[in-house]
């Protein structure tokens, strides 16, 4: 039901009496319920102060500051890291560099892989550093001295070294498989140089000359079949004090004079080496037509 208001109008001098009301409702919450109202905002409270407890104890533990939190600075440069620091998703960067007197170090429990992308998203070169190898997926590989000057280069068609001097130090010295162009194969001082191939031939060829020279010592070829010294369009030249042939076979006189299967060895006037017939004497005089 609904408590309806009477008003009665009253001219000034006359007195009316106004009628009781029937019905008298009380306005708030009582009872129950206002238990359960001021249970539930001290529990807010109760949220309320926890929860700014533990922002404050946030704060605190990973010391943010307003220039940071923790190791980690916001500087007009970037974002400055002081001390070790784990990633454990991958870290986009323009640059990386450790302070002046510190070296950088990026380390990891299986491999550190270094990518390089272009504006599509696609990986244009790769440097993965691994337990047991190190790997570079890319066109070209090129390593630099302080002043820019290229070192070591490398892409799929060949390998450039641009060191004034090339040093092998290993006891076998160094191994290759197919054919080496340089201008200058050197020892170092005190050591032998030794040009050696085990089950092929050993050819060295050039367009204006091979010069094989040793300052303090001697130069041996051995082989174990033929030793074949020939130039296309010119003449060998032996310039020596004394050129001795200290192997060479010496035969007997047989039945006719003549030694059998033996050949001497007759030089020409201008230089020209020829064979002959050996026999008991010299017979350069009778080949010497050969001239």
């Amino acid at each position: 039901q609904m408590v309806r208001e009477q008003y009665t109008t009253t001219t000034p001098g006359t007195s009316l009496e106004r009628p009781k009301n029937e019905y008298v409702y009380k306005i708030g919450i009582y009872g129950w319920r206002k238990r359960c109202l001021y249970l539930f905002v001290l529990l807010l409270l109760i949220i309320l102060v926890v929860n700014f407890s533990l922002t404050i104890w946030i704060l605190k533990v990973m010391w943010f500051s307003p220039t940071g939190m923790g190791h980690l600075r916001v500087t007009k440069e970037g974002l400055r890291l002081e001390g070790e620091s784990e990633f454990l998703f991958p870290l986009y960067a323009k640059e990386i560099h450790s302070r002046v007197d510190s070296s950088l170090l990026l380390q990891s429990t299986h491999n550190v892989t270094v990518n390089a992308r272009n504006s599509n998203g696609e990986v244009t070169g790769r440097l993965n550093v691994g337990p047991k190898m190190v790997e570079f997926h890319g066109q070209q590989f090129q390593i630099n001295s302080k002043d820019g000057k290229p070192l070591f280069t490398v892409d799929e068609n060949e390998v450039v070294i641009g060191t004034d001097k090339l040093r092998v130090t290993g006891p076998e010295g160094a191994l290759f498989e197919h054919s080496v162009e340089t201008p200058l194969v050197k020892a170092e001082a005190f050591k032998q140089l030794r040009l050696e191939s085990p089950t092929r031939s050993l050819s060295m060829d050039a367009p204006r000359g091979i010069n094989i020279k040793a300052q303090a010592g001697n130069i041996e070829a051995l082989s174990q079949m033929d030793i074949k010294l020939q130039s296309s369009d010119g003449v060998l030249l032996l310039d020596a004090e004394t050129v001795r042939l200290p192997k060479l076979p010496e035969g007997t006189r047989g039945g006719s004079g003549i030694s059998q299967g033996l050949y001497e060895i007759c030089v020409c006037p201008d230089g020209k080496l020829y064979l002959s017939v050996a026999g008991v004497g010299s017979t350069c005089q009778e080949y010497s037509r050969v001239c």
